[in-house]
């Protein structure tokens, strides 16, 4: 609506009390010492998520970096180190496009014996070339952006689960999407099916906002699960609206110079774009809210075809049936395995 775009130009708060323009560091200073939590987050080496890692440690966390390439992990350590010298940055090995990466991982990540309260599944990819396919026979995209956090989630939920009984303190499940889930209105299993065949010509816009919608309908079932299980872990995605880069521009006169102004004020800072992830995760606001879509640090209404608990559980169903088909038996972590009597999650979860 019009009220709504005025809103978020001019950066009028919310009901939360923040809007568009308020960043990581503002949203987080109701919150000042996190020391006593553990945050993974994917994606921390650039962008959004740097900041959300940045910002975390900051206020105390703990925060494991799980990366593709460690040296870009490392290079992020360190300058988290420079800010926060007594951060407690940890960092490993892992390619969310890999299923057996993600395993790997997740097995890693157990046998440290850490706690876990916050996982942020932030990273993204937007593929700008031709159709890919992951090691598992998957859309690139959509394994990356999706399936490999949907299994991340799977393996770490029992941990989380174990974390929030032991603490009292409840975990947060914090899943990035984009407001680019709403181009795409149809049938999701039938573009990944075609789209894999090379059935219909491979749109890079198109398999992004199906990852996106994925994510949204991967919140709403998640969070009905963690309800009927009794977990004390809450979910919600989040869109962090379009990050503002470095704009050229020759001063050619008024169009050029209009043109500028309002792509400045419709475009995102980095702090400002890691805002609602932040929000989302940590604010006292929150506690006890899940399964919502958020932006600009607000509740928001998703796309009609992210509304659907059919559509959310469909999707899961055929996310479990990819996961399992490249998996061992045993691998996968069924729901209801987590007892709460042990101190590590029960084996058939790694």
């Amino acid at each position: 609506t019009m009220l709504q775009a005025a809103r978020y130009l001019l950066g009028s708060p919310g009901a939360s009390g923040f809007g568009s323009k308020s960043t990581a560091d503002e949203v987080t200073a109701a919150c000042p010492d996190l020391g006593s939590l553990t945050a993974i987050i994917t994606g921390a080496t650039s962008g959004i998520g740097a900041e959300t890692a940045r910002v975390l440690a900051k206020r105390g966390a703990r925060v494991v970096i799980p990366a593709r390439s460690v040296k870009a992990a490392e290079d992020m350590r360190a300058r988290i180190l420079g800010e926060c010298p007594g951060a407690d940055i940890l960092v490993l090995h892992l390619d969310l496009s890999s299923l057996a990466s993600v395993r790997d991982f997740a097995r890693r990540f157990l046998s440290l014996g850490l706690p876990l309260d916050l996982l942020i599944n932030n990273a993204g990819k937007f593929s700008h070339g031709q159709l890919a396919l992951s090691e598992d026979g998957v859309e690139m995209t959509f394994a990356t952006n999706y399936l490999g956090h949907f299994l991340l989630t799977k393996l770490l939920l029992g941990k989380m689960a174990e974390t929030a009984a032991a603490t009292g303190v409840q975990g947060r499940i914090v899943n990035v999407s984009s407001s680019v889930h709403g181009w795409f209105s149809g049938d999701w299993a039938d573009y990944l099916k075609l789209v894999t065949r090379r059935k219909i010509p491979y749109d890079a816009t198109q398999a992004y906002a199906v990852s996106k919608l994925a994510n949204v309908l991967h919140t709403k079932e998640l969070a009905a699960r963690l309800q009927e299980m009794g977990a004390d872990v809450t979910v919600n995605c989040v869109h962090p609206g379009i990050v503002r880069t470095r704009l050229n521009r020759d001063r050619e006169g008024l169009i050029t110079d209009l043109v500028f102004v309002l792509l400045s004020k419709l475009l995102k800072t980095i702090p400002q774009a890691a805002a609602t992830t932040c929000y989302a995760a940590v604010h006292p606001r929150l506690a006890g809210v899940s399964g919502r879509y958020l932006a600009d640090c607000n509740e928001a209404l998703p796309s009609p075809a992210a509304a659907s608990r059919s559509e959310a559980a469909r999707l899961w169903q055929a996310s479990e049936d990819m996961i399992s088909g490249s998996s061992q038996q045993g691998q996968v972590l069924q729901y209801g395995c987590w007892t709460g009597t042990s101190d590590r999650v029960c084996s058939c979860c790694v």
